[in-house]
């Protein structure tokens, strides 16, 4: 006994049956596979460990034109000097002070630093602008 006969579609009338073949649906599934390591990678890089960040804790105004800021500074080096941009924002937004400063090398990968800012207007709020390793040649102590 032989298995159920199953006909033949008429080509004619149906068309032609094509199934995407083995290699096709490889490189698709390569691709896909390709695809979300770079979103992964582009994610690590936006959103991973930075080498250097600095950190508001908190503000104080003093008075009409000084603001007193507290930032912590988070370096993978913390034998690298630093310098870090703080700035002064009126209640329109607008900035009316910036200030340089100078984080110096240390033992530890976080330092915590206080520091005052004199402002054109009164200030409203004071932030951390950015941190880097690259430090202006005014700021360095050599």
């Amino acid at each position: 006994m032989t298995g159920p006969v199953v006909a033949a579609r008429p080509a004619a009338r149906y068309g032609v049956s094509r199934r995407p073949s083995r290699t096709i649906a490889l490189v698709i599934g390569a691709l896909v596979v390709l695809a979300g390591i770079g979103v992964a990678y582009m994610g690590y890089e936006r959103f991973g460990p930075k080498e250097i960040e600095g950190e508001q804790i908190s503000y104080a105004i003093v008075n009409d034109s000084t603001i007193s800021i507290r930032f912590t500074v988070t370096r993978q080096q913390p034998d690298r000097a630093a310098v870090c941009i703080l700035r002064a924002r009126s209640k329109d937004a607008s900035e009316t002070g910036r200030r340089e400063v100078y984080i110096e090398p240390s033992g530890s990968g976080t330092v915590e630093v206080n520091s005052e800012l004199r402002t054109s207007q009164p200030p409203a709020v004071g932030e951390v602008y950015g941190c880097s390793f690259e430090i202006p040649p005014y700021l360095k102590t050599e």
